[in-house]
């Protein structure tokens, strides 16, 4: 909808009004072109622009005689709220200042996950805009933003938005959004916005009232599935189109993670997907940026991240979920759940070696087997999107609990430097940098009486198969849940906090400056390691005649001597000391970057 435009795709309607600054206008049906055309079943509905009211205006829709107006499924912001009147928006007022920004390839980045509501006391866009030096400072590249869309309540972590096009009141609303990016893009940040288009929300929802949005038969336990493939759903497709380009377009921002692309319902022969990535490739050009989608997908299947050109889906990057769970299970020794078959230390010599741990294997959590390989000729490394924590790791852990929670410095050390020498594209979760003491728990603001007390019931039954006390289970609707995830800035300043941040702007500066670190070429990585002393070393070819880069892990408690080659320097160490000729004698859980004679 533009300013001095009413438009809106409403088939199950009869009559619709538009109501607007307390004026009811009769709409008229239009062709797909636009125009007014009684006898058009384009199911497209629109207001003749000699009626429409100018500049700033708040709206809804009249549908048939219900006498309430409904928000517009397309509205840029609701100012009171997701079940109040829609507002309109100019998103060209902003005078945008990143003329210069060239853009952010994936390859070659790190990225930085992070919560609005929860990354500063304030929870704002603008609030974050004042810790953008910190991020700067650490090395990272780019921010991957949790979902920001408009969903009932005070917070949440954004995966019950509903209204899609618009930016959360509480964030600061859409001019807010646009002040954050510009100001990321002037410090040489790119922004990644996390989308969710696998379901909607359960409070304010209306787009079953206008149309066949919503998919009749698809079960999906976060909430209404999206009519992708049945009757109607060209304009359901292009419904979400064209919020994939007003992200990229109206907000400039440089890349799409696409939530739980699993839980896409999608049986047509051209998948959403592929139609999403022809999106961002086609605004990349016109824009000469280099834009980008990542999936999360847990299906391991290298189509995900196979070009278009090539028969693939065409996302730039996927996450990956057996690196995450290879690592903690490595660190914390748990191996309950999803984490048994990434219990021995050959799981994470073959997520390094190869990408994915399921590849065809049998999964004992799901009970069959799954996934298939990568082709290491065709696909970089860095396709691959690699944490140790993120939203979902623990805030969906029954406590919420970071690792730093129960991990001392060592082992929180020994992680970061698998996931930072890694050959992949590393992530990092909002205060993983320092270590952070505050949780992240799941949080809701449900004001429906009956949805709270349904979602704090549901959370105490999902951890039985986790081997999780229901107990612990901190209630996601009482207060103290959100603000007990806000990070605790001040203690980034002091004592292993800061030994720890110190050590992450290390190896991401280790990471820039060392080529090997980044090589994206599955063939030349090679992976040694003892099951029994516990120790990895993780070996990254030379470029350019130089040794090879080596990586040296000890992932138990007793001092281990770990054969490494023979040492020319030594790029970066966890532990106070040196290394033997050839030969690391490491301390319990420590490790050790270095480069090897020639």
């Amino acid at each position: 909808m533009n300013r001095n435009r009413f438009d809106v795709w409403a088939p199950f309607a009869e009559q619709v009004t538009l109501r607007a600054d307390g004026r009811d206008l009769p709409m008229h049906r239009a062709g797909s072109d636009g125009a007014e055309d009684a006898s058009s079943g384009s199911g497209w509905w629109t207001l003749a622009s000699a009626d429409a009211p100018t500049g700033e205006v708040d709206y809804g829709y009249l549908l048939d005689d219900d006498p309430t107006p409904l928000p517009d499924p397309r509205s840029r912001r609701q100012p009171d709220g997701v079940h109040g009147l829609s507002r309109t928006v100019d998103p060209s007022s902003h005078r945008w200042s990143d003329g210069t920004w060239a853009g952010r390839r994936l390859a070659g980045s790190v990225l930085y996950e992070l919560h609005l509501g929860t990354f500063t006391p304030e929870g704002t866009l603008d609030a974050a805009i004042d810790r953008l030096d910190h991020l700067v400072d650490l090395g990272v590249h780019a921010i991957e933003l949790l979902p920001v869309n408009g969903f009932n309540g005070e917070h949440n972590w954004g995966y019950d938005g509903v209204a899609w096009f618009t930016v959360a009141e509480v964030y600061g609303g859409p001019a807010a959004y646009q002040r954050f990016v510009d100001a990321a893009h002037g410090r040489g940040l790119a922004v990644i916005q996390d989308v969710v288009y696998n379901h909607l929300g359960p409070s304010g929802n209306y787009l079953g009232r206008f149309g066949p949005y919503l998919h009749s038969s698809a079960v999906n336990p976060w909430g209404d599935s999206m009519n992708l493939d049945g009757t109607d759903s060209d304009e359901v497709r292009a419904y979400i189109l064209d919020n994939v380009a007003m992200w990229l377009g109206d907000y400039h921002v440089d890349g799409l993670r696409l939530d739980a692309v699993h839980a896409l319902e999608d049986r047509r022969a051209v998948h959403l997907l592929e139609e999403i990535n022809r999106v961002v490739d086609t605004i990349g050009v016109a824009t000469g940026k280099p834009l980008f989608a990542v999936a999360e997908s847990d299906l391991n299947d290298p189509r995900m991240i196979t070009p278009r050109t090539e028969h693939g889906l065409g996302c730039a990057g996927q996450w990956s979920d057996d690196f995450h769970h290879a690592v903690h299970a490595a660190v914390t020794g748990e191996t309950v759940g999803y984490y048994a078959d990434f219990a021995p230390l050959s799981a994470l010599a073959k997520v390094l070696r190869d990408g994915f741990f399921h590849d065809g294997t049998y999964s004992s959590f799901r009970g069959r087997h799954h996934g298939r390989p990568i082709d290491p000729f065709t696909t970089p490394a860095w396709r691959l999107v690699t944490c140790i924590q993120n939203h979902d790791q623990v805030g969906n852990r029954a406590t919420g609990d970071r690792l730093s929670a129960t991990l001392p410095y060592d082992r929180l050390a020994v992680a970061a430097v698998l996931n930072l020498t890694a050959p992949f594209t590393p992530m990092l979760f909002m205060g993983e940098e320092w270590g952070a003491s505050t949780p992240w728990q799941f949080f809701t603001a449900h004001p429906e009486p009956e949805l709270g007390e349904a979602v704090s019931k549901g959370r105490t039954s999902e951890f039985a198969q986790m081997g999780w006390d229901e107990s612990t289970v901190p209630d996601p609707q009482a207060p103290s849940t959100f603000t007990n995830s806000k990070l605790n800035w001040a203690e980034a300043a002091d004592g292993d906090h800061a030994r720890l941040l110190a050590l992450y702007r290390s190896l991401i500066d280790l990471r820039q400056a060392t080529p090997e670190l980044t090589q994206p070429d599955f063939r030349s990585i090679s992976v040694d390691f003892s099951e029994e002393e516990r120790w990895l070393v993780l070996r990254r070819a030379g470029i350019a005649g130089a040794g090879d880069v080596v990586v040296a892990v000890n992932l138990g408690s007793s001092e281990r001597s770990v054969p490494v080659g023979d040492v020319d320097e030594v790029l970066l160490s966890t532990v106070e000391g040196g290394l033997a000729h050839g030969d690391a004698g490491m301390p319990g859980w420590s490790a050790v970057v270095l480069r090897t004679s020639i």
